[in-house]
């Protein structure tokens, strides 16, 4: 199954999601990752204060992979930046 996430909050649904699709507690999580149980639980409750590397590793751990989709950009108005600048 894919999960398109856009917000810390959908991050937050998913990695919770994964852990309980497979069975885990957070403590049994942390325990695999090398981490205390409040770590996991840390990270899932703010996945925008963690690292990419322990999102990754996480998500790998649950059995999950991070793709990155490219979507059409929106074509950019006059009032936006100058292209190459955000």
């Amino acid at each position: 199954m894919n999960y398109s996430t856009n917000t810390p909050a959908q991050l937050r649904s998913v990695l919770r999601g994964l852990r309980h699709a497979r069975g885990l507690s957070q403590t049994e999580v942390g325990r695999l990752l090398g981490v205390s149980q409040k770590r996991i639980a840390r990270i899932e409750a703010a996945p925008n204060r963690t690292s990419y590397e322990q999102i990754a590793k996480l998500i790998a751990l649950l059995g999950g992979r991070i793709v990155v989709e490219e979507t059409v950009a929106p074509q950019p108005t006059s009032t936006s930046a100058p292209a190459g600048e955000w």
